[in-house]
């Protein structure tokens, strides 16, 4: 009900007015979209009239007010209350110290609505109304409240308010919803919902941050999209029309709850997140922008001012010596804090060209490569002045490919050493080697997950030759095995690490290889093998026709362009997402990720492998003993290597009784098991996520056909400079 003492009159210029004709009474409700107006019972609420008087009240229990005795013409309703509750999520968004947020009561009810239909689009059927002369109109929580920069655009409505002459009546103020006099209006309120990319912060591995942060990491390709694109920003709003855009992604459409599938421009094929379906100030936030609202957006600061485009995104990709050509973007919720750093964007043969003399790394200990040390350095300003300004406590996540990777790697050591005590976890795909033995021991408590596809040549470099200031590079041979299998028929092993590298990994490998098993039969494992033979193959023909220490250019850019395996969009996206359908599907039946039959044909190969090397190790003591150095160390690297096959043969087999669990699946979303059943629901929804593909799949058993018949055929005799099956080159 109004109280009398709740009516003020005011003209346009704010002067008492010295009487009014009243006598008009009109009510509104708020309902949510299945048409139940308890969600808003109780609110406050204000009024002005056409003549300028002033009503205030609450929502009844139906969510209806009613103004009763008020001026002829339209009356605008705005529901301005602050939220004001206990100490709370909201509480802290609306007191923290930089972009406090303008948040209402009317939000955060908003915010615990739901959508009628699942996919956030608005419903089209106009719902029974009392009396004919009802009105019924869909509206926005910004409709009804002043500060707007931090709410969601405004979606497409099918039944508008602010269109038509009524709007144009209205002649005072820049918002409220203008309701016609002496009718029931009824105001469908959309529910304040976003979508954000599920991101478990269980340090474990798990197959749901593999696939997610692979599309996080590629979309870090994408330019912020901001329009304006400009430093300082002078129009008192931004928008983030671009896709796909970093900017699109979370200021735009996940904020409106629809679903992305885009994370490069040249992705064709459609690869959606698992999203869930939170409260809007849960999603991952790009900060708002108001210049009358928050001093660091005003145009005035110059190169000083802030806006979501510098706040989010890193862009030192700079023409000339100045840049380090470096592009990372950062986003947060009340959960994590999300870091993706970029590849490269140049062309095939930088990590040739790049500077990879080795520095000390002063934030800690050991040495690191200069040019990606450099960059993470940069990286490191950027997302140190975020986290001033955002964390409070969230875990922080890091995704990198190729050269991103590698800087990522850098800066997530950089961020454990600080003070803060940053809990940081590190998810890489195709990255190259970093830091020395060193900087990896230091760094073993920095749990990484790191990811390397089949062929990808860019995880065996730097190698012992590409500390370009001292090259260096062991005794070794190159070597390629004979009838192995179609599926493995292209390992080639670059035994050279007898002397130690001055570059080591860090992290726990994960290597995605597919099995190709004859009559069609295709399938892929994720495992961690031990042996060089596997995880080493890929460049070790660039040291074929070394030169002093270095390989020969000509041949290391020829493997480095056809880098097939190394790009996201066409290889570690898909192998990513065949890799959690798998793990899904095994978890379903209860079963292993590896079959009987992919067992017996990988198997049956490291045989055939291993006995080769034993043949090998055993024709290398009846070589001339011209170089007896040379042949001793290629024989202690035979064996370790010989070592190592049984040793990843032994991690297969144990792989067949392993049945994955709901937490190697989704992390810690197999402790939320109702929001994880919702998003399933939602990302099966897409044809592509359940239709048979068979790389993601555990192949149908059948006879396994492996041809052994020359198992024991001689190697044939070696010959300098050309690299012939089952050759073993002397390099030393």
């Amino acid at each position: 009900m109004i109280k009398s003492d709740s009516i003020k009159s005011f003209d346009l210029k704010g002067r008492m007015f010295s009487c009014s004709v009243q006598g008009k009474q009109t009510s509104f409700q708020l309902v949510d979209e299945f048409g139940s107006g308890m969600p808003y019972a109780g609110l406050a609420y204000e009024v002005v009239d056409f003549e300028g008087l002033q009503y205030s009240g609450f929502l009844d229990s139906t969510g209806v007010g009613r103004v009763k005795n008020h001026c002829a013409g339209s009356i605008a309703v705005t529901m301005m209350t602050p939220y004001k509750d206990a100490k709370d999520y909201y509480y802290d968004l609306i007191t923290r110290e930089h972009y406090p947020l303008e948040i209402t009561e009317l939000q955060v009810r908003a915010e615990n609505t739901r959508y009628f239909n699942k996919d956030g689009s608005r419903t089209v059927q106009k719902p029974a109304l009392s009396n004919a002369t009802d009105e019924y109109y869909q509206i926005e929580v910004r409709h009804l409240v002043k500060h707007v920069s931090h709410l969601p655009p405004k979606v497409p409505r099918h039944f508008p308010l602010d269109v038509g002459p009524r709007r144009l009546m209205w002649p005072r103020g820049e918002f409220g919803v203008c309701l016609a006099p002496d009718r029931h209006t009824v105001l469908e309120v959309r529910p304040l919902r976003a979508l954000r990319p599920m991101l478990s912060t269980d340090p474990a591995f798990c197959a749901l941050n593999l696939y997610q942060l692979a599309l996080m990491a590629t979309l870090s390709y994408c330019p912020f999209g901001q329009e304006p694109d400009e430093q300082p920003v002078t129009t008192p709003t931004v928008s983030f029309p671009l896709e796909p855009s970093v900017g699109n992604w979370f200021g735009d459409r996940l904020a409106t709850f629809k679903e992305n599938w885009q994370v490069n421009p040249e992705q064709t094929e459609p690869y959606y997140p698992l999203y869930e379906d939170v409260p809007y100030s849960r999603r991952l936030e790009i900060v708002p922008f108001d210049p009358e609202l928050y001093p660091a957006n005003n145009p005035l600061l110059g190169p000083d001012q802030e806006n979501p485009a510098n706040l989010h995104f890193l862009d030192d990709t700079k023409e000339g010596a100045e840049g380090t050509d470096t592009q990372a973007f950062v986003s947060h919720n009340d959960e994590v804090v999300v870091i993706a750093v970029r590849g490269t964007s140049a062309g095939a043969d930088f990590l040739r060209d790049a500077d990879a003399l080795q520095v000390p790394f002063e934030e800690g200990e050991g040495k690191v490569h200069r040019g990606f040390y450099e960059a993470a350095k940069v990286a490191a300003a950027f997302v140190s002045r975020y986290l001033d300004k955002f964390h409070a406590g969230q875990k922080i996540l890091i995704c990198g490919h190729s050269l991103g990777g590698a800087i990522a790697l850098i800066l997530s050591q950089m961020l454990c050493k600080r003070p803060e005590g940053y809990d940081v976890l590190l998810y890489t795909y195709g990255a190259p080697r970093a830091g020395d033995a060193t900087f990896v021991s230091a760094a073993q408590s920095l749990v990484h997950h790191r990811t390397v596809n089949h062929n990808d040549p860019i995880p065996s470099v730097p190698a012992t030759w590409m500390n370009t200031k001292s090259p260096v590079y062991g005794t070794g041979a190159v070597l390629t095995f004979s009838n192995v299998p179609v599926g493995l028929s292209v390992f080639a092993l670059g035994l050279t690490n007898l002397t130690g590298e001055p570059y080591q990994h860090h992290g726990t490998l994960r290597h995605f290889m597919p099995v190709e098993l004859g009559l069609g039969g295709v399938s892929h494992l994720l495992w961690a093998p031990a042996c060089d033979t596997v995880i080493q193959h890929a460049v070790s023909s660039a040291a074929l026709g070394q030169n002093n220490g270095l390989p020969a250019r000509d041949s290391f850019l020829r493997q480095l362009i056809d880098m097939a395996h190394h790009f996201m969009v066409d290889s570690y996206i898909p192998n990513c997402w065949a890799a959690l359908r798998r793990y899904k599907e095994a978890l379903e039946n209860r079963t292993s990720r590896v079959s009987s039959r992919e067992f017996d044909f990988v198997d049956q190969a490291f045989k055939q492998i291993s006995g080769q090397l034993r043949t090998q190790f055993i024709e290398m003591a009846t070589l001339p003993d011209k170089k007896v150095q040379a042949q001793a160390s290629a024989r202690t690297l035979l064996i370790r290597e010989h070592n190592r096959v049984d040793v990843t043969r032994t991690r297969l087999n144990s792989m067949r009784f392993e049945v994955p669990t709901q937490a190697d699946v989704y992390g810690h979303f197999a402790q939320q098991p109702e929001q994880l059943t919702d998003s399933l629901e939602r990302w099966l929804a897409h044809s592509k996520n359940t239709r048979a593909e068979p790389l993601a799949m555990a192949p149908q058993e059948a006879e396994v056909r492996v041809d052994m018949a020359s198992l024991d055929d001689p190697l044939r005799d070696h010959v300098i400079g050309a690299c012939y099956t089952g050759d073993i080159l002397d390099l030393g």
